[in-house]
Order: C-alpha cells, then structure tokens, then sequence
C-alpha cells in the first residue's frame, strides 16, 4: 500500500523545518520538499505577467504540471511526505486572482489542468495553524528565506486557504502558537508514522 502525506500551512509557520526533522529521523519515509525550480525554469525569458489572464494561465499551467510530476515520484515511495503539494496549487490556482481584485474565469480555463491535478490523491493531510502575529514573528527570525509575498499571503489567502482545507476530507489540523520549532517537528513526525504503519 502507497501512503502520500502532505504538510500544509501558513508562509513561515514550519513546515520545511518539520519535513527536514522527518527526513532526518525516519529513512522509511521519502520527503520531497517544495522546489518550484522546474516551472521557472520553464517560465524563465516568457515575459509573463501575473496580473494578465492569459499570462497566469499560462504561468498555473507550468505550476501545475511540476505538481504533477512531484506527485508522480512521491506515489512511487511506500510512504512520502510532500512540503506544500499538489491541493497548494490547486488553492492557490483558484484564489489567488480574487486576492488581486481579478474575477477571471480560471475554473474554465483551466479545467482540463485542474482535473489532472485532482487526480493526484492525497490520503492526509496536516495543515500547521498558526496566528498572525506568531507568523511574523517567525519570518523575523528566518533570514534565510525571501519571503516578500508573506504580507499578502496572510492578510488575503491565509483565511480563505484554512476555510477551504477545513472543508476538505482527510484533514487534521495542529495547531502551533504554543509549540516550539523542536515540538511542532516531533508532532509532524508523530503524525506522520501514525499513517505510516497503514502501509505495514
């Protein structure tokens, strides 16, 4: 039996941290991390410009099909554990014209994209919970990463991402505010080898 996990939350609440912990402590479990090289890579020198319909079209599409292709290799493993994944980009492929004042007909437009994306089947998901001001505080002590879309991604797409993974099956929720780094990443393990033993 495959068993495809994924982690999900908002920017800046630990979900790589939790996934590099995973990796680290159950060789038995494939982690595949959030890399978006491939679509820019694919997208790099077009020109595209998010904020035109046809550009995001085709700029969702590059995305969605890296999402696919990273599904495919985590099916592969008897147990994977994928950073953010495909229901991210179906999310976001949906919402985030909204979120820019945008009523395009995206669901139309990309049907065909998104009915392939569907089919990537995640059997659960843990969305990591964490309060606005807990994220700030998190991105502030992270100068690792460039995290330039964090102000809009929390005040515009956050409430509406929890909404909607709320509203999905097979979900479970953590919440973060009172954990630390140290504890949130031994509960996503604990998570994660529960499911685990169901491909024993």
């Amino acid at each position: 039996m495959v068993m495809v996990l994924a982690l999900q939350g908002g920017m800046a609440v630990g979900k790589t941290t939790a996934a590099r912990y995973v990796a680290a402590h159950d060789p038995a479990v494939a982690v595949f991390f959030e890399d978006n090289s491939p679509a820019l890579s694919n997208l790099q020198g077009r020109g595209l410009d998010k904020h035109r319909f046809a550009d995001y079209c085709e700029i969702q599409r590059a995305f969605i099909q890296q999402e696919i292709d990273r599904y495919d290799r985590a099916a592969a493993c008897p147990c994977a554990l994928i950073d953010l994944g495909p229901q991210e980009i179906e999310f976001y492929t949906l919402f985030y014209p909204a979120s820019i004042g945008k009523d395009w007909p995206v669901r139309q437009a990309l049907a065909a994209e998104l009915a392939a994306l569907r089919r990537c089947r995640i059997d659960r998901t843990l969305f990591l919970q964490a309060s606005v001001s807990v994220l700030q505080q998190r991105k502030e002590g992270d100068t690792t990463r460039d995290r330039g879309f964090f102000d809009h991604t929390v005040q515009h797409l956050l409430p509406a991402k929890e909404r909607w993974f709320a509203a999905q099956s097979r979900v479970d929720f953590l919440p973060t505010d009172n954990l630390t780094q140290a504890e949130t990443a031994a509960a996503v393990l604990t998570w994660v080898q529960r499911y685990q033993k169901e491909t024993l």
